[in-house]
């Protein structure tokens, strides 16, 4: 692009750029919707129960199920014509802007569903603001040191934000409501109708997102600060303010596609959260729609989540070509990727010392044991976590559950992993699944895969497993797309190196740490993902020590007995502070006697000697040039 274009040519420019490679990737991106919208038509019929009887028990749950009531039911939906006969219905009546009546209520589903996309987005733009400022608050150390030159290899971000990355919405939103809106009375705690309401959901959203991309900033700061550019203009005298912000564009781009996800995220996921304050959004409507079976309601609503995925996405790649296109083009971007020093041991071995220790002074105790005379009694010698409200002691539960969804955990964390990374190098393939896939509320996932497979202790697992890829995707594909682009990758591609060896050689070892170090950042939120759908019954069952059926059940008692919350949401945060420490320490091991090895022919290609990575790129990066006043 020429740099004395118009932001709105360059905009435009940029727009074309992505449509004119995307036709592919549309036509696959509506396949993938219409086989989703397709699953969803199906739903009814894969739970292997009567929809009219579900239908019913939404209406009214006193009416008695008689098989005249349940018939007349049936002819009224037309459920006998089977699932393909009403998506077609469905479709037809959307082409022409109607998307039925709702099954449950029997109002008209366009504007419910509009209403209610509304609502989710005017929060969605308020947890997004406190996701900016949480963002800027795990970053303010590493900018400050970073644009004054004072900077290492990592980031100064501390392990404060693992525990709040680590902290489930719906604890943080009962911890809002229940003090400052209950106790103290600052703000309201319950609907929706002004401004004033949206200020304690947009918190409980934003602080633990903003703290996950925070993170995730902080990790590409430092690349970015040892850069060229960043080291000219540091002795240039330029401000650390302006440096400071460079940096940031310079790392944005690889943030991008993630920031797509957590838009969609917060649009379509946040369902605990409107549960708490009685907010009438789509996620709310979409679970309460998938609950009662209602599909015009529930198709409806995935089919905008969806699209808003699709649009975000769009969004986040023509920005990316806004920042650093040119580069992208001309392969003149220098590489983030810098080699780790050791990373402390201390931190990560004082965490899991802890962790362990609570399994340890538990697991000898009855998880299942009742004792109604000990209700909700405090932290003590006998029950040095207190007892929740059957009496049961919180210690043993804590530690029994931590076994089996620690080990899950880590199964699914390792197969997304894994199915990120693969996926990741398939950009065409993955971007528009991803797009697709976030946008499903989880939930909704549970749903789907437990009327596939059955409710059962592995379906909370699959259905996680199904989303959890997704940004770990997201993130490979913007990195590998940058490391391509560097100069180092370009020299080594003309001495004639191959794919394999630079997919080897070049790209994994630049991509593969940040990723791992992603996964194991999101390692909490699995864990309390999977106990959260045992909670609502596809897979382990109460009196289950589940750490997510922990917080769920001694919800309603955190006023009365908050220990019988406080002590869970402790270990699993402790569980994000030992991940996040562990993180630290990713890297790839160093190979010794590389740099000597000469240099080898393979077949009629020359396969240059393997090099350590330059510490610097070859050429200035492409951030704007400074003005006369930024200089001065």
């Amino acid at each position: 692009m020429n740099p004395s274009m118009s932001p709105l040519t360059k905009s435009l420019a940029a727009l074309r750029v992505v449509v004119r490679g995307g036709g592919p990737t549309l036509l696959w991106r509506v396949v993938l919707t219409a086989g989703l919208v397709g699953a969803i038509g199906l739903l009814p019929w894969l739970s292997r129960t009567d929809p009219a009887l579900t239908v019913l028990k939404a209406r009214s749950a006193d009416r008695d199920p008689a098989p005249g009531t349940l018939r007349a039911i049936r002819d009224e939906l037309g459920l006998d014509d089977g699932p393909l006969v009403l998506l077609g219905r469905w479709l037809g009546g959307l082409l022409h802007g109607d998307a039925g009546t709702s099954w449950v209520s029997g109002a008209q589903v366009l504007p419910s569903v509009a209403q209610a996309l509304g609502v989710s987005l005017l929060l969605m733009s308020g947890a997004l603001v406190v996701a900016a400022v949480t963002v800027t608050a795990v970053c303010a150390r590493t900018l400050r040191l970073g644009s004054r030159g004072r900077l290492g290899t990592r980031g100064a971000g501390g392990t404060a934000t693992a525990v709040l990355a680590a902290l489930p919405e719906f604890l943080v939103a009962s911890v809002l409501a229940s003090v400052l809106g209950v106790q103290l009375g600052w703000l309201p705690a319950l609907g929706w109708y002004g401004p004033q309401w949206m200020v304690l959901p947009s918190l409980a959203l934003g602080l633990p997102a903003g703290a996950v991309l925070g993170r995730m900033l902080d990790d590409l700061l430092p690349g970015a600060f040892a850069e060229p550019w960043a080291l000219a203009a540091a002795a240039r005298g330029v401000p650390p303010k302006s440096l400071a912000r460079r940096a940031v564009r310079r790392c944005v781009p690889g943030l991008l596609p993630n920031l797509g996800l957590f838009v969609v995220g917060l649009t379509g996921g946040s369902v605990a959260v409107e549960q708490i304050f009685d907010i009438p959004g789509l996620g709310r409507l979409t679970l309460q729609a998938a609950l009662a079976q209602d599909l015009p309601v529930l198709q409806t609503g995935t089919l905008a989540l969806v699209l808003l995925a699709a649009t975000a996405g769009v969004i986040a790649r023509v920005t990316a070509r806004l920042l650093i296109g040119p580069a992208l083009r001309d392969s003149a971007l220098s590489s983030l990727h810098r080699p780790a020093p050791p990373a402390p041991r201390a931190l990560p071995l004082l965490y899991g010392a802890l962790l362990a220790a609570v399994i340890g002074l538990g697991l000898p105790r009855d998880a299942l044991a009742l004792d109604t005379l000990a209700r909700l009694q405090p932290p003590s010698p006998a029950h040095p976590f207190g007892t929740d409200a059957l009496g049961r002691d919180v210690l043993a539960r804590v530690a029994d559950g931590a076994l089996n969804t620690l080990g899950t955990a880590l199964a699914v964390s390792a197969a997304a992993l894994v199915a990120g990374l693969l996926l990741g190098l398939l950009p065409r393939l993955s971007g528009p699944l991803a797009d697709t896939v976030s946008a499903v509320p989880p939930v909704l996932a549970g749903l789907l895969v437990a009327g596939v497979t059955g409710s059962g202790p592995w379906a909370p697992a699959l259905a996680v497993g199904v989303v959890a890829w997704s940004p770990l995707a997201a993130h490979t594909s913007s990195l590998l797309r940058q490391e391509r682009a560097t100069t180092h990758l370009a020299a080594t591609r003309a001495l004639g190196a191959g794919r394999w060896y630079l997919l080897r050689h070049e790209l994994l070892p630049a991509v593969l740490p940040p990723v791992a170090r992603h996964a194991l950042l999101r390692l909490p939120g699995v864990a309390l993902s999977l106990a959260a759908l045992g909670f609502l019954g596809l897979g382990a069952q109460p009196p289950s020590p589940e750490w997510g059926l922990l917080l769920a059940e001694n919800q309603p008692y955190a006023e009365r007995a908050p220990w019988a919350v406080l002590f869970p949401a402790a270990v699993l945060a402790l569980l994000g502070a030992l991940a996040v420490t562990a993180a630290g320490g990713v890297r790839l091991p160093r190979r010794r006697g590389r740099a000597d090895r000469p240099a080898r022919p393979s077949g009629d290609r020359v396969v240059p000697a393997p090099r350590q990575r330059p510490n610097h790129g070859d050429t200035l990066l492409t951030p704007a040039p400074l003005s006369p006043r930024e200089e001065r």
